[in-house]
């Protein structure tokens, strides 16, 4: 996730409580998915996409957050 952005993602996670907040919950969502596709966590197809759903969403919200990292610290 990110890979392109990791110097910010990382700056971000030591600076910004909010983020490092979204990227945990966005971290667990995705190991529950895992564990739902796996079968070690049962759970119907309803409640997975709407896991998916929520996942998403977060990754939205660190997306603008990076956009305004990137525009608070860009050069020139």
């Amino acid at each position: 996730m990110f890979e392109f952005e990791q110097p910010i993602v990382n700056s971000l996670l030591a600076e910004d409580d909010g983020f490092r907040r979204l990227y945990e919950k966005h971290n667990e969502l995705k190991e529950q998915i895992q564990e739902a596709h796996l079968g070690t966590l049962p759970l119907d197809d309803f409640s997975v996409e709407k896991l998916k759903k929520q996942k998403l969403l977060l990754k939205d919200q660190m997306a603008g957050i990076i956009k305004d990292y990137r525009r608070e610290h860009a050069c020139g």
